[in-house]
């Protein structure tokens, strides 16, 4: 991919497009692929970079949910699991089967979580993921070696799917340019455009250039997340909101809090949560809360009611509360929940997704999980083709391969190689190391990453910034803060002679990332 070769196909095409996306995140990058495979002209916008803000910042789960299922929602329940089998199969490079395990304190739960599991088991059918099983004790400290063992009785084993949520959205971009779409980031929609009070197109200003252009189409889809009512205020000022935001937090942890490959479910916390402690690349992530918040940002900071929450939770299952410095990074995101009437709380609000078409065509999808992207994605774009009077032309996504997937990757895939999440592109990246040795050295010695992975995001994956690179193309300042903060002027440097900036510009990217990556630090005392 390459940004300044869309920003002129977007500003000199004299052709109106079919279909505008505006969010570059899970849902507009899957809605944009999900046209532009059906054969209409895409194009899709992005204030930020691709998955900047909720997309990123996920618990890294391709699941079902469990705690849908406790809660009766077997509806959407049943099209997660459709969806896992989905993503697994189309993007096996990015995610995987991952075993958890659920302790349990009384012999009665063993039998509660264990029915429940084989009723998961059932509903996956052929998209299974593996078995669930019952354990007696000592199988569940085998398994979860540094957890509190006092009074367990025992435990459930079941099967869901891990990914990487930043690279999945890239390999969506890729997959966008590869059927003909066109995808900017750093592109931000100022004004809607309306022709006879029926919405035609939108302004965008590209961030870079602080230049505004105009894109005739024939659909709008805002596609924007927690920002949804935001836009939608934009056509229609008196709008009534739709969505209440809720706040997640996590947790990274040294692997010693949970060495080996299987994670922890704890099914209900005191307060009727879910919690995850997750092996993820060299680290455990611990998550994740449900907060409500007041408004929607792309820097959202975990509150003290979090972070005293987590660190509650880590003591009560491994038996000592993490110390700053083992809190390697620590991040929050912000969920887009439709409201419903009655509810108490976030955790009780709808994961269900929903399409609105206003009285001047603009069309919103929202709501949903990360899981059912795609499902969100076909059902946008089945509406937003009948109001705007496109073709009609099938859905072709659900067995679409996404950019890094290819037979001979497929069948060598190692998941546990560093540059497993760039699937057939792995090979390319290999061999730009191997002819510029500097390239192929690590960027920290606490980081899995190396410099050609920096050389591969600027000139191929549409990275403008050090944070595009530690944050998203990357997963470093994810995996560990303060070793992201100390190779910021190798990657600002790499960055500049890729893309041609100055000395000066190195100075404020890594200011401005240092500045920014501060918040991703823990610190009990602050």
């Amino acid at each position: 991919m390459n940004r300044d070769a869309s920003v002129r196909q977007a500003t000199t095409s004299k052709n109106q497009w079919d279909v505008l996306v505006v969010g570059g995140g899970a849902t507009g990058l899957g809605t944009a692929v999900d046209a532009a495979a059906r054969g209409y002209r895409t194009l899709l916008v992005e204030q930020a970079d691709f998955a900047k803000a909720t997309s990123s910042r996920s618990t890294k789960l391709a699941h079902g949910g469990v705690r849908y299922l406790q809660q009766g929602n077997l509806s959407l329940v049943l099209e997660a699991l459709k969806e896992r089998g989905r993503m697994l199969h189309n993007a096996p490079h990015l995610v995987r089967r991952q075993s958890f395990v659920i302790p349990a304190h009384a012999p009665w739960e063993i039998l509660f979580y264990g029915i429940g599991l084989k009723t998961y088991d059932a509903l996956s059918g052929k998209s299974s993921f593996g078995k669930s099983r019952m354990m007696g004790a000592h199988i569940v400290r085998q398994l979860l070696p540094t957890i509190v063992s006092q009074n367990l009785s025992g435990g459930v084993e079941y099967f869901d799917g891990q990914f990487d949520d930043a690279r999945y959205c890239i390999a969506l971009a890729q997959t966008l340019e590869s059927l003909g779409g066109v995808a900017i980031n750093y592109a931000r929609m100022t004004r809607l455009l309306k022709t006879n009070g029926t919405v035609s197109g939108a302004v965008i200003e590209d961030l870079e250039t602080n230049t505004p252009f105009d894109v005739p189409a024939r659909i709008v889809i805002n596609a924007t997340g927690v920002f949804t009512d935001s836009v939608r205020s934009l056509d229609e000022p008196l709008a009534v909101p739709t969505l209440t935001v809720s706040q997640g937090s996590h947790f990274v942890l040294p692997s010693s809090f949970l060495p080996g490959t299987h994670a922890l479910m704890v099914p209900k916390t005191a307060d009727g949560r879910v919690l995850f402690a997750i092996p993820w690349h060299t680290a455990v992530v611990v998550g994740t809360t449900d907060e409500g918040v007041p408004s929607a940002s792309l820097e959202p900071r975990a509150m003290d009611v979090e972070t005293s929450f987590l660190s509650h939770y880590v003591e009560l299952y491994f038996g000592r509360k993490p110390k700053d410095v083992e809190v390697l990074s620590m991040w929050s995101g912000l969920r887009p929940l439709v409201r419903k009437q009655g509810a108490r709380g976030t955790a009780a609000l709808s994961r269900e997704h929903t399409v609105l078409v206003s009285t001047s065509r603009l069309v919103s999808v929202t709501g949903g999980k990360w899981t059912t992207y795609r499902r969100m994605a076909q059902d946008a774009v089945d509406i937003a083709a009948k109001a705007a009077g496109l073709a009609h032309r099938t859905c072709t996504t659900q067995n679409l391969r996404l950019h890094g997937w290819n037979e001979s990757a497929a069948a060598n895939l190692d998941a546990e190689h560093e540059l497993a999440v760039y699937g057939s592109d792995q090979s390319i990246i290999n061999a730009l190391a191997t002819s510029t040795p500097e390239l192929a050295a690590l960027l920290h010695p606490q980081l899995p990453y190396r410099l050609a992975e920096v050389v591969w995001a600027a000139r191929e994956e549409m990275a403008r910034s050090v944070e595009d690179v530690l944050a998203r193309r990357t997963r470093a300042l994810f995996l560990n803060a303060r070793a992201a903060i100390e190779v910021a002027p190798i990657v600002a440097a790499c960055i500049a002679k890729e893309l041609g900036r100055d000395k000066k510009w190195q100075d404020s990217e890594v200011a401005s990332f240092r500045a920014l990556a501060n918040g991703y630090i823990y610190n009990s005392y602050s």
